[in-house]
């Protein structure tokens, strides 16, 4: 289904991690933590989603959140995506360029999740991502970021395609910070039922 309103000509966009300027990383393997250790070695972290106020009111009023779950240093980091208001600081532009540790072309960096199609202006997914909550390279203290239009995937042709897939403005971003299994525990078994439910 198609967004309704003022964002009806967004077909998908893309959510990736990026650099934030007073990024606060995790030092070691992060197994240490007392918050991965009160949770037999699994890491909760989470960002609730905020509109760019460095863009003019007739852009989207994006809100929801983003939801992270890694379970030991060496697990895969699944990540759930519930993001809203596909309808209609300085901004999402204070933060930096995509997560890429590695140094690799996009859309290859662990920092690019890809593009979504918003249902009935939602996008309610589950990914699965080679970035990590622990350690060094740790995605806590980055931002996740909206961009408003689609992911070229890197088959542009151009310098930015290679970069950042010229997906456009950062509609919304949200700094990504340690909580607690609740709101992932929550979250997940209802995002499940829907799934079997389509």
């Amino acid at each position: 289904m198609r967004p309704h309103g003022s964002a009806s000509a967004l077909a998908a966009l893309m959510l990736l991690l990026a650099d934030c300027q007073r990024c606060v990383l995790a030092e070691g393997n992060g197994s240490a933590l007392p918050e991965a250790s009160q949770n037999n070695g699994s890491l909760y972290a989470s960002c609730n989603m905020r509109r760019s106020s460095a863009l003019p009111e007739d852009v989207p009023q994006l809100y929801g959140h983003v939801l992270f779950k890694q379970d030991r240093p060496q697990g895969i980091l699944r990540v759930l995506f519930h993001v809203g208001g596909f309808l209609t600081d300085p901004g999402c532009g204070s933060t930096r360029g995509h997560y890429n540790p590695y140094g690799e072309n996009h859309p290859n960096h662990p920092g690019d999740f890809g593009n979504f199609v918003p249902q009935e202006g939602i996008i309610s997914a589950v990914v699965e991502s080679k970035a990590t909550l622990f350690g060094g390279m740790s995605a806590i203290g980055r931002a996740v970021v909206v961009h408003e239009k689609n992911d070229d995937l890197g088959q542009g042709g151009d310098a930015g395609s290679l970069l950042h897939g010229n997906a456009g403005r950062r509609l919304a971003c949200c700094v990504i910070g340690i909580s607690s299994p609740d709101l992932w525990n929550l979250n997940y078994p209802k995002f499940a039922e829907r799934m079997k439910k389509n």
